[in-house]
């Protein structure tokens, strides 16, 4: 018998997802915690590495090279990864504010925010200036610069420290045309650097064309340039500040003891909040001030790591002893750079290729991440264990189900209702019950936990289940859940309980319905379900579909693909939450636009959208066509399904449709076969109505399609290219 799972006891929250974290979770998944969560807090699926970001800024990387994928990350180390902005520590009970949500509970948590380059009390800053912090705005913002600027732009950087004028002869380098100047209020610039590094940064700017500038004082900020200290007006088509470190506001009104905002923290890198832990930019080194500089966050990591174990265990802290000084190198825009240290500068093309190889090496250690192996089976077992473990893990979401073919053939085993009230019973999207004037539906359905957000799961699973209300034309009207959790403290348990219920409930109130209760358990992994009543005057059934009707869908395909990819780390964050938004988009405006025009209708979930629109033919006895290039997909989706990435459930949907479709071969032929949790509504409605239903969709917000039509026939379903 295997050992159950230890329960969960502890809450751990990492609050931004900076160099310092990144590296934690790194290390967290090769040592896990056990009875330990782990929770990522961070407004982006992926992070910036700054000692990249130069080379990006002047073209040598792709954006993707220096990406911090930290749903990657969050997968390696088991963690749940929340989507979203801190704007608040609640110390006292322990909570965690994030806008659009419930707030989070911890134990113990760690930030590591990173800074911001603001200057808010310069008038214009906010409207015209672009931050160098955080990276990742300042890099989109700078792309969509570069590639649409006219010959001769004038770029002003706002700073004349390390970064500034490295980022300006950036700049110069991707645009050789421009006019860079760097504004440095300070009486001199590159001040952090030794007298000789300093010279040798001087001449490459004077080599680039660059423009040092100083006794230069920002006072204001215009759409056209900058306004001076000295009254001069400097004219500029693009404006970057750098010249400020501003920790988030927030801070402010937690209590903790600040330096200049920045959290002051002790050589375990506690706060004065022993449960609170500060790393990288945000942290204020009180016993060893240091300047903000990537390479402490990394060096932090270690500690930082087993210093929250060791909250969480009881065991000694260890200290964090930064080094005096650190070498820096300073990339000049053209695959060279200068070297600084303890005043001795090096210049040359070999330093940048060493420090190429420092960024490479340091992007290979957050990118490649050891999977480790599944547990080794038994030497004496039963046969047909591999067959049916197979060489793919069991999905959660709409892909852990049993497969169409089995499903039907169960079904079919059913004796018809016996109540002359019910109108439809086993089969359909939901159960319709004579009710009045009109009919009552009722459905039920449950996953297996696709994310460790609790959050993110109970909105994606309520609009799952509401579906099928939906899709057969009802009003939702009451709902009961059925949660099961792993062992946990009960604390614990209670706080996961109400992130899930905070979110359904405002799922169901959204679409007109109640959460009436439901119904918890305890279990070896977390299921999440709900049983919804609906009403309808006029039901939406799938028997009625006529030739000539377009076929419009209402969400893309692929989120079975996507999440299987992610469970194997091989789907890029940024595609994985495309996928999750899809799931927390609710299809209620939908199915108000579709309910009063469509002849038929279903939801499509687990068995894909070729498995639900053969149901849908089969009901009605007709057959359709669809125009593959017309079927819209989730960004990532078609890429991942070429790479032979697939639900669990993919060969049963394949094979449930078999003799029925007709297609042309091909990953995005195979996404018509993808179970979808949380997916779109399907309709048939009059040709004359299509265009008129597809503009007021869009306008609703959904990337409605349509994607063929109904025929005359036997039901078959011909997709062309």
């Amino acid at each position: 018998m295997q050992p159950a799972p230890l329960p969960l006891t502890r809450d751990i929250v990492l609050i931004g997802g900076g160099h310092a974290h990144a590296l934690v979770l790194r290390m967290w998944g090769m040592k896990p915690l056990p009875g330990a969560r782990l929770t990522l807090i961070n407004p982006l699926p992926t992070a910036a590495y700054s000692g990249m970001l130069p080379g990006h800024i002047a073209g040598h990387y792709p954006r993707e090279a220096l990406q911090l994928d930290l749903v990657r990350l969050a997968r390696h180390a088991g963690a749940r990864l929340i989507p979203g902005y801190a704007e608040g520590i609640d110390r006292e009970n322990r909570l965690i504010h994030v806008p659009g949500r419930a707030p989070i509970a911890y134990d113990i948590a760690s930030i590591d925010t990173g800074i911001t380059a603001e200057m808010p009390d310069i008038p214009g800053f906010a409207a015209h200036v672009t931050p160098a912090k955080p990276l990742d705005a300042f890099a989109d913002r700078w792309e969509a610069f570069a590639t649409s600027a006219p010959p001769g732009p004038r770029i002003a950087v706002v700073g004349g420290g390390v970064a500034g004028v490295e980022l300006a002869l950036a700049f110069a380098h991707r645009r050789p045309d421009a006019h860079v100047g760097v504004y440095e209020a300070a009486p001199e610039t590159l001040t952090a650097l030794g007298r000789g590094a300093r010279q040798r940064l001087r001449a490459h700017c004077a080599r680039h064309g660059v423009r040092l500038v100083e006794n230069a004082r920002l006072t204001e900020a215009r759409a056209d340039g900058l306004r001076l200290s000295n009254g001069a007006f400097e004219p500029a088509d693009f404006i970057l500040g750098t010249g400020a470190t501003k920790p988030a506001d927030w801070l402010a009104a937690t209590g903790l003891d600040l330096h200049e905002g920045f959290v002051s923290v002790g050589a375990t890198l506690q706060s004065s909040d022993p449960a609170i832990f500060a790393a990288g930019d945000i942290a204020h080194l009180a016993w060893a001030p240091r300047p903000k500089a990537g390479v402490y966050a990394v060096r932090e990591a270690p500690v930082l790591f087993h210093n929250l174990r060791a909250a969480a265990t009881g065991r000694a802290m260890r200290s964090y002893r930064p080094q005096r000084d650190y070498l820096k190198l300073i990339s000049t825009g053209d695959k060279r750079a200068v070297a600084d240290k303890w005043g001795l500068p090096l210049d040359g093309a070999w330093l940048w290729r060493w420090k190429d190889r420092i960024d490479q090496r340091f992007m290979a250690m957050v990118a490649d991440l050891p999977t480790m192996p599944p547990p080794a089976l038994p030497p004496e077992r039963a046969q047909g264990i591999e067959e049916v473990l197979g060489a793919k893990p069991l999905c959660g979401g709409c892909g852990g189900k049993l497969g169409a073919a089995a499903l039907r053939d169960v079904l079919a085993d059913l004796p018809p209702p016996q109540r002359g009230d019910v109108r439809l019973g086993a089969g359909g999207d939901a159960a319709v019950l004579a009710h009045g004037s009109g009919v009552q539906m009722f459905t039920t359905d449950h996953v297996r936990a696709f994310s460790e957000d609790p959050w993110l799961l109970g909105r994606a699973v309520a609009i799952h289940a509401l579906g099928d209300i939906w899709a057969a034309g009802g009003q939702p009207q009451a709902a009961l859940a059925q949660v099961t959790l792993p062992r946990m403290a009960e604390g614990m348990a209670a706080r996961s309980l109400a992130e899930i219920l905070a979110a359904a409930g405002e799922v169901l109130r959204e679409a007109g319905a109640d959460l009436v209760g439901g119904h918890t358990s305890l279990g070896a992994e977390v299921m999440l379900g709900f049983s919804i009543t609906g009403l309808a005057e006029r039901p939406v059934g799938q028997d009625t579909a006529k030739p000539g009707d377009v076929l419009i869908l209402t969400k893309p395909l692929g989120t079975g693909v996507i999440l299987a990819a992610e469970m194997l780390k091989a789907a890029p964050g940024e595609i994985v939450a495309g996928a999750w938004a899809s799931m927390a988009t609710s299809s209620a405006r939908a199915a108000a636009v579709l309910a009063p025009v469509a002849h038929a209708m279903t939801d499509v979930t687990g068995f894909g959208l070729a498995g639900h629109l053969l149901g849908l033919c089969r009901a009605s006895g007709v057959g359709a066509e669809l125009a593959l290039a017309d079927i819209p997909l989730l960004p990532g989706a078609e890429a991942l399904s070429a790479a032979g990435h697939g639900s669990s459930l993919l060969a049963q949907n394949v094979a449930a449709c078999a003799g029925a479709i007709i297609a042309p071969p091909g990953p995005r032929s195979e996404l018509l076969y993808d179970p979808q949790t949380a997916g779109g509504l399907l309709a048939t409605v009059p040709q004359t109505r299509a265009l008129e239903v597809i503009e007021a969709l869009r306008e609703a917000g959904y990337g409605a399609a349509a994607i063929g039509r109904i025929v005359a026939g036997a039901p078959l379903l011909r997709i062309s290219g």
